[in-house]
């Protein structure tokens, strides 16, 4: 399993060619060589997104693309992964209109053909969970009903350790489900400020890290991309120690 980072930790400074760059470099610093795409700014041609990337010896594997762009210019959009380079093309969230069981259907109806189109040109659509995923309709989970509407090759799930624990589920039992679905994954930490659950940078928190890695072991995992969606700090000194802690559990 190799060492990503999510570049969603630092959209803030990725709005420009020139932010992208400078950006990369410090990822490159800390020692990721492999990143995901998210929040990146508009108007940087994907050409442009791979030539800085390869200077600095990183690699694109995942995206979090427009739902739009999934649904409507898919080919397009299978395109410039192709020049990014990345076999993932990945949803961010669900729109909240399709939440519930009356209207999930209408999820798999309206990307059952882009993802068909994105399995055919050797791609996996991803889709990232949150919290919502795991809240029960007559003792089914959401997560449960889209695994059923979908086989795994033609949808991965990003799971996302944070929202899996703050959904109150269990990150080792549900990596077990899902084994044959992970090609990425993102590891962020939960850690208690003042009674409350907030994100912290991979072995800073209460997640049980050494045996959610070890279980991952156990499934289909290529890449463990590191995320704080809000970080204390700089996110770029959380990205840090995340990859200095990750690095002594022997990933690097």
């Amino acid at each position: 399993m190799e060492l990503g980072a999510q570049l969603y930790t630092v959209r803030n400074y990725i709005q420009t060619e020139e932010d992208f760059e400078r950006t990369i470099n410090k990822i490159a610093d800390i020692g990721y060589r492999y990143i995901q795409i998210s929040g990146v700014g508009k108007g940087i041609a994907p050409e442009r997104l791979r030539e800085i990337c390869d200077s600095h010896g990183v690699k694109t594997v995942l995206t979090h693309s427009d739902i739009n762009r999934i649904l409507y210019d898919t080919e397009n959009l299978i395109r410039e992964h192709d020049i990014l380079g990345s076999s993932y093309i990945g949803l961010g969230a669900m729109p909240e209109k399709y939440r519930g069981t009356d209207w999930l259907s209408y999820f798999y109806e309206d990307f059952k053909e882009p993802v068909k189109k994105i399995a055919a040109s050797g791609k996996l659509f991803m889709y990232h969970n949150h919290n919502f995923e795991f809240e029960k309709e007559n003792g089914v989970t959401l997560l449960e009903r889209l695994l059923e509407l979908f086989t795994p090759q033609e949808m991965g799930i990003t799971l996302d350790t944070y929202w899996v624990q703050a959904a109150g589920a269990d990150v080792i039992s549900w990596i077990g489900k899902l084994k044959d679905r992970l090609p990425c994954v993102h590891l962020k930490d939960m850690a208690v400020v003042s009674g409350s659950g907030v994100m912290a940078p991979v072995g800073e928190g209460n997640l049980n890290f050494p045996g959610i890695l070890e279980a991952l072991k156990e499934t289909n995992c290529e890449y463990l991309l590191v995320e704080q969606d809000t970080c204390q700090t700089s996110p770029f000194h959380c990205l840090r120690q995340s990859y200095e802690n990750l690095k002594k559990l022997g990933y690097e």
